[in-house]
């Protein structure tokens, strides 16, 4: 499920594009979620709580979880799928804190990676698996951070424990194996220190090593239209065609959208695969006062969504986090 790359070597600004890739229809809506919403971790017991700090723009699956997201401090989140999650046996001593809400929480709380990166380290929550109810499956997750200095990390919990990679360099995320063994298993190939040719599979490692190569290879743009189709070429050299959905392996699975997020000018553009058209929305014109509604762009079974969408808000319930299993 999913690849994600970051461009944050051009002199225009810094891009971000993702796939979000799965065996079904995830239903996806836009949310615009305002600063000063209170919130706890969906947890039975001892739930982390807080109130958002930066308000955000979210993109859910099912609308019970955000899955991608940009705040107002030019923080982007992006969540995909990683079989090897695994989270520790609830200790009621920690607040705990729902694998749902575990990227909102970065939207809601941190105004760059580097204090992500701290504020994670600090260990502040336990996090706790969720399970999906509309799919069956497991949440096991990983997340990417990006912000508009162009810095990056990438958050895995294994056994419990949260492994941060810190480093600008680490510019794509695919799914298994873990970011470790990704790192690995690039400098084997071409262009990175091995002598092996670009392989060309959907399998998550194969879309790892292109989504380097290619991400590194683009022309400088000379406009935001040519940064965009850029990126966007590699985002669709890395996704994967209909048919090939395992159910039983969701990290095999068909591509049903993709975002190009510029972190520079807080603009998401959004592509879905059923659409003759690209959308977007620019957080820079958007209220996200405290007390301000929570409003929602509907994308489910919106084909004719083409070009600025960010007037098209409504107000709207909020959706509901998922709780931990």
């Amino acid at each position: 499920m999913c690849t994600r790359a970051l461009w944050n070597t051009n002199s225009l600004g810094v891009y971000c594009g993702r796939n979000m890739d799965w065996f079904e229809d995830i239903r996806s809506n836009m949310w615009v979620l305002p600063r000063g919403i209170e919130r706890d971790g969906a947890v039975a017991e001892h739930p982390f709580t807080w109130t958002s700090r930066y308000g955000s723009l979210a993109i859910t699956a099912y609308d019970i979880a955000s899955a991608d997201g940009l705040n107002e401090a030019g923080l982007a989140a992006h969540l995909l799928y990683l079989p090897e999650t695994s989270t520790a046996p609830r200790d009621p001593a920690q607040p705990g804190l729902s694998l749902s809400l575990w990227l909102q929480w970065y939207l809601d709380m941190c105004g760059s990676v580097a204090e992500a990166v701290e504020m994670t380290r600090a260990n502040p929550f336990q996090l706790q698996m969720t399970g999906d109810p509309v799919s069956g499956k497991l949440a096991t997750v990983h997340i990417a951070l990006d912000d508009a200095s162009g810095d990056t990390a990438i958050f895995e919990c294994i056994d419990g424990r949260i492994t941060i990679y810190h480093d600008r360099r680490y510019v794509v995320m695919t799914n298994q194996p873990t970011f470790d063994k990704q790192i690995e298993n690039l400098q084997r190939y071409r262009g990175f220190g091995g002598d092996e040719p670009l392989p060309g599979t959907h399998q998550p490692a194969d879309r790892f090593v292109r989504g380097a190569y290619y991400v590194s290879h683009l022309p400088e743009p000379d406009s935001e239209r040519m940064a965009v189709a850029a990126l966007m070429s590699v985002m669709r050299n890395t996704a994967a065609p209909f048919g090939i959905s395992d159910p039983e392996r969701p990290n095999i699975s068909t591509t049903v959208w993709r975002t190009i997020t510029n972190l520079t000018d807080g603009v998401i553009y959004f592509d879905s695969v059923v659409s003759p058209s690209v959308s977007w929305v620019k957080a820079g014109e958007i209220d996200f006062t405290e007390g301000s509604p929570v409003r929602k762009l509907q994308l489910v079974d919106r084909y004719d969504l083409a070009g600025d969408v960010t007037g098209q808000f409504t107000p709207a319930d909020a959706f509901r986090f998922v709780p931990a299993s």
